[in-house]
């Protein structure tokens, strides 16, 4: 089964686990990169963040080359902001036409459960079923055994 991970990433801690993802998996990657970048420290990364996301903005998308088409399934992984996904992953699943693709959900937070994240994307894709999930707290920065047990198990479950 071919594989593309979908993920947009602001501080690193989603691309780490794309990659990581990427390499266990034999899968190619995607990485969404909105035309008008968010902050990325301070009070401003958390208004205009959280502001986007409670929102459900859809930013524009820089241009990307990836034939959707080609791939049977796609793992989508965004950061956990304001209890749900990033805005330019929301962009990117209204954009692209995904019928009769399979889905993997994967979401990075600094703390708290992704529980909705995961909901929100499932109500966004239209699937009801349960997805295979990772959650991941904080990889990139506070690297732990957790983490890397999670992600080794969720490959598991794609294999």
């Amino acid at each position: 089964m071919k594989t593309l991970i979908v993920y947009y990433s602001l501080e690193g801690n989603t691309q780490w686990a794309a990659e990581k993802l990427a390499a266990k998996l034999g899968a190619d990657t995607l990485r969404l990169v909105p035309k008008a970048a968010y902050p990325d420290r301070g009070l401003k990364k958390f208004l205009f963040g959280g502001k986007s996301a409670v929102m459900k903005e859809t930013p524009e998308l820089e241009p990307y080359s990836v034939d959707i088409t080609q791939y049977d399934r796609l793992i989508l992984a965004t950061p956990v902001w304001a209890g749900t996904l990033a805005p330019p992953l929301r962009t990117f699943i209204r954009r692209e036409d995904l019928s009769g693709k399979r889905f993997a959900l994967v979401a990075s937070s600094m703390g708290g459960s992704p529980g909705k994240t995961f909901e929100h994307l499932k109500a966004l894709l239209g699937v009801e079923e349960d997805l295979p999930a990772l959650s991941l707290r904080d990889p990139k920065n506070h690297p732990s055994q957790a983490n890397e047990d999670a992600l080794e198990a969720f490959c598991n479950k794609l294999t």
